[in-house]
């Protein structure tokens, strides 16, 4: 149900930064509502059917977005042409369902386990893709490449490399949507709840 979208976007900004160290950053995490509407718990989730985040063919609960932007120092150091500043800016977005009105408290109390699932479900996803910057970062900062005085060969080989982590990082949001969305995975279960309760 939920749905883990990438959107990568890697651009490379010289700056007069010389020193070759890992950067301190910090993921800016944002929370984007949809509105859904319903006095129950069914009705709840039908809303969300109706106006959730696309998902194929259909809608999902919620979904994980995120943009990454790099800056970065190529230096030609001889021959050779070597990373030395490699500083992220990495911006998560969680697209949420949010009632548009008050509760029953019976209902309110369905939906809060319900929300309170969903929000830490998709913060796993966020949490790999930190983790897959942290993984670009330590590859990239110091990368040499030899016989490429003009920094175009290290260009070719970062991207290569930041494929494979990308693939790595989107095969671990797959294999983990596909335990919690399973037969008597979380999300399974939190939906029944949502659903047969008040």
């Amino acid at each position: 149900m939920t749905r883990h979208f990438l959107s990568v976007v890697l651009a490379a900004v010289f700056t007069s930064v010389p020193a070759m160290a890992l950067a301190e950053w910090q993921a800016v995490e944002e929370v984007r509502p949809y509105s859904i509407s319903g006095k129950t718990g069914a009705e709840l989730y039908e809303s969300i059917g109706a106006r959730g985040p696309e998902a194929g063919a259909g809608r999902a609960i919620a979904h994980t977005t995120f943009k990454l932007t790099w800056t970065r120092k190529y230096e030609p150091q001889g021959n050779a042409c070597v990373i030395v500043t490699n500083r992220p800016k990495l911006i998560i977005t969680y697209t949420l369902p949010k009632p548009s009105g008050e509760l029953p408290a019976a209902a309110k109390s369905s939906w809060e386990a319900f929300i309170s699932g969903v929000q830490a479900h998709e913060r796993v996803h966020g949490e790999t893709i930190k983790e897959m910057v942290k993984e670009i970062e330590a590859t990239s900062i110091g990368l040499t490449v030899a016989d490429d005085p003009d920094c175009k060969k290290i260009r070719i080989e970062l991207t290569r490399r930041l494929g494979e982590i990308s693939q790595r990082q989107r095969q671990r949001g797959r294999d983990f949507d596909k335990i919690e969305m399973g037969d008597g995975g979380n999300i399974q279960q939190l939906i029944l709840k949502l659903v047969n309760g008040p």
